[in-house]
């Protein structure tokens, strides 16, 4: 019994040693952990690489010399040759081209000649609207140089406008002998409650303006809202109907300060080209503001429906 109880004393003991020791050994080996980490902590701080960083930076550098080595093996591309943009008038049509060939490019060309090689431009087969394009040396954001007016071509303008007034029975009778279209309040009103617009100009008297006001918003965009500086709103029906039949061009400045507006077809021939472009510029320079210094014009162009286009001097 003795024997016994030594032995399981000695058993005990000796299991007891070994926990210790593997305790020991444990404490040990997280120390060595911590010291290491410390170190590598403090080789990073000094500037010196670790081993991950070494072996991360080995890595990439074969990464790159496989791509070096993927890149030389394969074939070069062969270049491709650019082409160098081609001009307006080389993108432009036969006829267009042929056109062109009338025209000395860089000449300024007077008034007379312009509108003599103008008829002989138009590429088309219909008759060819002739459009003046003026650019003033004026700023449209000031109200006084805001220029807009009309003006009445001698020769026509080569359309057949339909022409409404809106004025009460009276005027609208003589406004109707005038060669008005379409007469009267009551049908005027009529046809734009449906949203419909049969003519081309429509004159009003300042009496009956205040009925119109509500469809601002249909005649607005249209350019087709009476105004007294457009000479549409007036009391003389007869006389504007008369002007607006004989060939009235409104024409205004644009954003850019330009005005462009048509001058007469390519079958008016020279003369009466000639007669409606010098009426445009004399109503464009009675209109002068005050405020601008200089010549008003900086330059003219003339120009047919879809043809080149002629500078003309000031």
């Amino acid at each position: 019994m003795a024997d016994t109880k030594e032995k399981s004393t000695i058993e005990k003991t000796a299991k007891k040693s070994q926990k210790v020791e593997a305790e020991q050994d444990a404490s040990e080996i997280a120390e060595a952990k911590v010291e290491e980490a410390k170190e590598e902590k403090a080789i990073a701080k000094a500037g010196k690489r670790s081993a991950k960083a070494v072996a991360e930076t080995e890595a990439k550098a074969e990464k790159e010399e496989r791509k070096a080595k993927k890149a030389d093996a394969a074939p070069e591309k062969p270049k491709k040759t650019v082409k160098p943009p081609r001009s307006k008038l080389e993108r432009a049509g036969k006829k267009y081209r042929e056109a062109a060939k009338l025209i000395e490019a860089g000449k300024v060309y007077s008034l007379g000649n312009a509108v003599e090689i103008i008829v002989k431009t138009s590429p088309t087969k219909f008759d060819s609207t002739i459009e003046m394009h003026l650019n003033l040396n004026v700023d449209p954001k000031q109200a006084d140089q805001n220029i807009r007016g009309t003006v009445v071509l001698p020769a026509g303008s080569g359309k057949s406008l339909k022409v409404a007034v809106f004025a009460d029975e009276p005027d609208a009778a003589k406004a109707g002998k005038a060669g008005a279209n379409i007469t009267g309040v009551s049908e005027i009103l009529a046809q734009l409650d449906k949203e419909q617009i049969n003519f081309d100009i429509l004159i009003a008297t300042p009496t009956e303006m205040a009925k119109l006001g509500k469809y601002a918003r249909l005649l607005g965009p249209k350019g087709l809202m009476p105004n007294p500086k457009s000479g549409t709103v007036t009391n003389d029906v007869v006389n504007a109907v008369s002007e607006a039949k004989a060939g009235r061009v409104e024409y205004r400045v644009d954003a850019q300060s330009i005005i462009h507006l048509p001058v007469g077809k390519v079958s008016f021939g020279p003369a009466k080209l000639d007669q409606n472009t010098r009426a445009v510029l004399d109503s464009v320079r009675s209109s002068k503001p005050a405020t601008v210094k200089g010549n008003l014009i900086k330059s003219i162009y003339l120009s047919t429906t879809m043809g080149p286009s002629i500078k003309v001097e000031v």
